[in-house]
């Protein structure tokens, strides 16, 4: 067997380098997407809180409003499923369908999947601090 010659020892190391670059660039790519996701959990969940209250207050379903509710808690779950974040995305994609269709779920299934906004902003905060280490 011949001998690695400089030069071909030289391109795979080159191209070991490249590889490497990539591989970070793309691991930090995903860290930010993560970041990004569960920011958006934390001001989906703000954002619902205010309609809640206005929906306390005055009484009044908006469908347009609950329309954006749904889409926006469905999109979030398909990004977080994306990023493998299944816990919270399995979250988002409930609270979607749940706002779609208020009946849809029963007090005791929306009991048990704990998708109170809470209890979804603490796990998006947990998964930012973790990300953050």
């Amino acid at each position: 067997m011949d001998a690695l010659s400089s030069k071909v020892l030289g391109e795979l190391f080159n191209h070991g380098s490249k590889w490497l670059t990539n591989l970070r660039r793309a691991k930090q790519e995903r860290k930010q997407s993560s970041v990004v996701a569960l920011r958006k959990v934390i001001t989906s969940s703000r954002e619902t809180a205010v309609y809640i209250r206005q929906l306390n207050d005055i009484g009044n379903r908006d469908h347009n409003t609950e329309r954006h509710l749904s889409l926006l808690w469905t999109d979030l779950g398909f990004s977080l499923e994306d990023l493998g974040i299944q816990k919270l995305a399995k979250r988002c994609q409930i609270k979607g369908k749940h706002w779609s269709n208020p009946e849809h779920y029963d007090k005791d299934f929306l009991d048990k999947a704990d998708v109170s906004l809470d209890k979804m902003e603490k796990i998006a905060r947990e998964v930012l601090a973790e990300i953050n280490r």
